[in-house]
């Protein structure tokens, strides 16, 4: 399949609902999967299809925000997401997109501004029927087939283009003025060029105050550096504006009013696919070695900046009634802010930054900033005040899978084992993502179920993603106390080291806790099945004692041939010595997963 260039499954409803295939022929030059009422969003798997040209997903059921990955989509041409149920702003990277020319977005959910499409060289372009505002850009209305009605634009005039910030390894055209179009600084027909004494005088007061904010740009940057070396980085503190696309190694977060901050980069991790021979270059126990970040200092980082102040108020002054949960890197508060909306509040222990300084831990919100997938807890901002050191998250409803399998009462309603194939499908895309889309791999170190939440629709996003750099292995392994908590990889008990192997190991074990609804670890029951792989994975391959180690609040409602898919699953992630590496099974898991959901 990997020489295959053209797949066009149009219009087949081959979708019901279900997520677009994970493992798609990675050639392709053209894809075409319009109307097959596929769901979900959109893989990662097309993120990295460098070939593609054409792009086809219109009428489906896709929903969701985009995901900000399609800057190594620079050869493709034509794309249409529309009819679909798509919603949020269009991810910075569509500026990546350099040879687009057709783009249709109608019939979706879309909102926030348009100017990201403004320098690609579109010749069609539809984004009728969502909810955009602002304004459309003078150069887009240039355009010969364009659609924009169904929106709620500005009827106000439209103000100048702010700097353009050009993609990663472009370069802005110095001459091209802010709303794009070049401009001669002279009147007339450029044969007449007649210069009074007003003029003049205009060009020297003009050329005067332009030394003067040039001048103003680089004493603040030296002031910011000086700032940042001694670890200050006050909310309200007046920084420069860009002076241009090109001031190389400035990196921009929007606070939580209208300041912006300005600062060199540190380190940001860069996502994008591993080069084919990485697992060749890289051997398995080399990941625990290898430097989490990768420095890239053309990726843009937004985050919000709270206060303290903010953050007391939110959550009632850290009130114990707010606390949702703890685990080694700090505890977590439930904050309610005044706009209403709500947030978890991550205050991290000052144990786990002992010789760290607010530079480290700047370092830290841009690399997890940088980490964007469905499944993933996303997060929204931060703080860095008077020594302490807390990340904003995403709030989700349901809370962490733990509590839902193990602490609901009688009167709650249980899982059913569609919502547990969906968890554990879910689950196994953010691992496949840690795993082999960020470059270098990320290792998670703390896979379990409590560190799985749970939204409305009971979509699971993987929380701590990212701070496994804040403690070592071995320390870490000790605070988590993992050998009494069951999740005790034999690779971490042997060497002491967290690998990718014994993320795929804990995956499993959540496998088998959606499995049975038992703990990893029960010292109620009897000694032989106090520890749930030990008990669970003999019975693996025995169909009547597998019917048996259901959780009985399924009550038999389950597919017998999905109930055996998903345990071989489970047979290959726990193995102690696996015929079939486990640092290689996130890429096929998502795949099989999918099949047992269509049993």
């Amino acid at each position: 399949m990997s020489s295959l260039a053209e797949l066009d499954l149009s219009n087949n409803n081959l979708g019901g609902g279900d997520p677009i295939p994970y493992n798609l022929p990675p050639n392709l030059q053209s894809l075409n999967f319009g109307g097959n009422q596929f769901g979900a969003n959109i893989p990662y798997s097309i993120f990295q299809m460098v070939t593609l040209k054409y792009l086809n997903l219109a009428h489906n059921q896709l929903q969701g925000n985009l995901s900000d990955m399609f800057g190594s989509l620079s050869n493709l041409t034509t794309m249409d997401l529309s009819f679909n149920q798509l919603t949020g702003e269009l991810p910075q990277s569509f500026s990546n997109l350099s040879s687009l020319t057709t783009l249709y977005l109608e019939n979706n959910q879309f909102t926030g501004q348009i100017d990201v499409l403004a320098n690609l060289p579109l010749q069609d372009l539809n984004v009728a029927n969502n909810l955009f505002t602002g304004w459309i850009p003078d150069r887009l209305k240039k355009i010969n087939n364009l659609r924009t009605d169904g929106n709620s634009w500005s009827s106000s005039p439209t103000p100048p283009l702010s700097p353009y910030r050009s993609p990663p390894g472009r370069k802005s055209n110095p001459g091209q003025q802010s709303d794009g179009s070049n401009q001669s600084s002279g009147g007339g027909d450029g044969n007449n060029f007649n210069i009074g004494a007003g003029t003049t005088a205009g060009i020297i007061i003009s050329i005067l105050v332009i030394g003067g904010i040039i001048a103003f740009f680089f004493f603040m940057r030296k002031k910011l550096r000086e700032s940042l070396s001694k670890n200050v980085l006050k909310k309200n503190q007046p920084f420069a504006p860009h002076a241009s696309d090109d001031a190389k190694g400035m990196k921009t977060i929007q606070t939580s009013s209208t300041d912006t901050v300005t600062f060199s980069p540190l380190a940001p991790i860069t996502l994008k696919p591993p080069p084919i021979e990485r697992h060749k270059s890289l051997g398995e126990d080399d990941f625990s070695n290898k430097p989490v970040v990768k420095k890239d200092n053309t990726t843009a980082i937004t985050a919000t900046v709270y206060s303290v102040a903010d953050l007391q108020i939110a959550t009632d002054s850290f009130n114990i009634d707010n606390l949702v949960g703890e685990g080694p890197f700090g505890r977590v508060y439930k904050a309610q802010f005044s706009d209403g909306k709500v947030m978890a509040v991550k205050k991290i222990n000052s144990s786990a930054l002992p010789h760290q300084s607010s530079d480290d831990f700047i370092e830290l919100v841009l690399n997890i900033s940088n980490l964007h997938h469905p499944n993933l807890s996303e997060l929204v901002g931060y703080c860095s005040e008077y020594g302490q050191h807390l990340l904003v998250y995403e709030y989700y409803k349901n809370g962490p899978l733990h509590d839902l399998l193990h602490l609901s009462d009688e009167y709650s309603k249980p899982l059913s084992w569609t919502a547990r194939i969906k968890i554990a499908l879910g689950t196994a895309r953010a691992l496949e993502y840690l795993h082999e889309v960020c470059s270098p791999s990320l290792v998670h170190k703390n896979f379990k179920s409590s560190n799985i939440l749970l939204d409305v629709d009971l979509n699971p996003h993987l929380s701590d993603c990212g701070l496994e750099s804040l403690v070592p292995d071995a320390e870490f392994q000790a605070s988590d106390q993992n050998m009494a908590s069951g999740y005790n990889p034999p690779e971490v008990s042997m060497s002491g080291q967290c690998t990718l192997k014994s993320d795929v190991y804990n995956f499993g074990i959540v496998m088998l806790e959606l499995l049975t609804g038992r703990k990893p670890f029960d010292s109620s029951r009897p000694r032989r099945e106090q520890s749930l792989v030990q008990w669970a994975t003999p019975q693996l391959h025995d169909i009547d004692a597998l019917d048996r180690m259901v959780d009985p609040v399924l009550k038999g409602l389950y597919p017998a041939k999905s109930l055996s898919r998903f345990a071989d699953v489970i047979a290959l992630c726990v193995q102690v010595k696996p015929f079939i590496p486990r640092d290689f099974l996130p890429v096929s898991c998502p795949c099989k997963i999918s099949c047992i959901c269509r049993c």
